[in-house]
């Protein structure tokens, strides 16, 4: 019987496509088997994410439920990867010495050896900052998806005041171009239609010498667009301080590209956004959305936002009120602004209470809720064409499929080879978080 590897995995997509890799890494290395049940692993994996507040202790507090299985199995191996792991490094051990084996990011090609070592009972912590080194070591992608992620550049070199990303990621780095689009075709040959990019600032992309912003990605769509078998192509996440027209006219010119963007704004406030250190005001952010929806009419926006950061005043929420009004964004996301260590404004003081943190997060997320479910109703009686992404959470008899706005939609079929085929779907109904599709196969 092979061994039985369980993967825990917290925050982004990057996070995501990182434990897929693992998963096929320790596979070829130790033939481990994926298992969804931890009491029936020999290697349990905690891939983490710092960006929410009391990361380390939700880490910890995982950590706990699993302490018992390896007193009940001593050769279980219990690892921590992720970005709490390069920010707390060998602190991790300390205070939880049950724990084997502990990686940053940059370093998840390096688990199979960092296990093959804690057997051993050698030092098995790596949170180094090896660049292309972690690509370099990839192997063909095992399990075959309609959509998939593909990371084309990592880490950050913004240093926005709240962010711990340069710390746990470091700068930015790029993937050449060309080994980028040999993992796409080897994606479209095992029958994946959809390409999501990704990146912590994706747009900052950069191939070759050249600093023009938006340059490097939008040539990277473009050659993706000719790929076979690649129908739709998407990119997260990207930064408004990089968002240059060479990216912003790929909408006009790529069909392929979904008219869909997620582009943070954080603020609506422009002395929120210097205090954050976005590198852009209000009106700037505004003139590019006004600039996405000329090269792509009807595109769809989404967006983050921070509530409540230091010196937040109720005109400076007033004013991120005010910018929702004034986009429309669609199916946003929302949190209360958390301190994290080693960061700048968790220097800055915070003198707002938690009750109006959270009756201002309650007022914008029911304005964003509002205006997402409004969109969703427009759709009602419509086609949109759909990517067929596998079968319904809530039901198995149905299949879920992905609109180009990016919203899920579920539907019966009397036909069932349909996964990985873009289809198009009547909306026929609109749900507080998916839509409800009719499809006619003749159509």
């Amino acid at each position: 019987m092979g061994k039985k590897l369980y993967i825990k995995t917290h925050g982004c997509q990057m996070n995501e496509y990182d434990s897929d890799r693992m998963k096929d890494l320790l596979s070829l290395s130790h033939g481990f088997e994926v298992t969804t049940s931890p009491e029936k692993a020999d290697l349990i994996l905690l891939n983490t994410c710092s960006i929410r507040e009391k990361a380390q202790e939700k880490v910890f507090h995982e950590l706990g439920r699993w302490k018992d299985l390896k007193q009940s199995n001593p050769n279980l191996k219990i690892g921590v990867g992720g970005c709490v792991a390069s920010q707390e490094g060998k602190k991790i051990s300390e205070r939880a010495p049950f724990v084997d084996i502990i990686f940053g990011p940059q370093t998840i090609h390096r688990v199979p050896n960092l296990y093959e070592k804690s057997k051993k009972l050698e030092d098995s912590v790596d949170i180094s900052f090896p660049k292309t080194e972690k690509f370099n070591n990839f192997l063909p992608h095992k399990d075959k998806k309609p959509s998939a992620f593909v990371s084309i550049m990592e880490g950050c070199n913004k240093y926005c005041s709240f962010c711990v990303v340069p710390k746990t990621r470091g700068h930015e780095f790029s993937r050449p171009m060309q080994k980028v689009l040999n993992e796409v075709r080897e994606l479209a040959s095992e029958g994946t239609k959809e390409i999501v990019f990704l990146g912590q600032n994706v747009n900052a992309y950069r191939e070759g010498n050249s600093k023009e912003k938006g340059l490097g990605l939008s040539k990277l769509i473009r050659e993706t667009s000719k790929v076979e078998g690649i129908g739709r192509i998407r990119f997260i996440t990207s930064h408004p301080a990089e968002f240059g027209k060479p990216l912003i006219n790929i909408y006009r010119e790529i069909p392929k590209l979904a008219k869909h963007v997620h582009l943070p704004v954080q603020s609506g406030s422009d002395k929120i956004l210097k205090y954050m250190r976005r590198r852009y005001t209000a009106k700037e952010y505004i003139e590019i959305i006004l600039k996405l929806r000329e090269a792509s009419p009807g595109i769809s926006i989404s967006s983050d936002f921070i509530v409540g950061f230091p010196g937040e005043t109720e005109r400076d929420f007033k004013d991120t009120l005010d910018l929702v009004d004034k986009v429309g964004f669609d199916e946003s996301y929302s949190f209360i602004y958390s301190p994290r260590p080693n960061t700048a404004a968790a220097e800055m003081e915070d003198s707002l209470s938690d009750e109006t943190k959270k009756f201002r997060l309650q007022l914008l997320q029911e304005k964003l809720k509002g205006n997402s479910q409004k969109i969703s109703r427009r759709m009602v009686g419509g086609y949109e064409k759909c990517l067929v992404t596998g079968v319904s959470k809530k039901d198995s008899t149905e299949f879920q499929a992905r609109t180009e706005n990016n919203r899920v939609v579920n539907f019966s079929s009397i036909e069932t080879n349909i996964l990985g085929k873009f289809i198009k779907l009547k909306i026929t109904n609109s749900m507080p978080n998916s839509l409800r599709g009719l499809y006619n196969q003749d159509n």
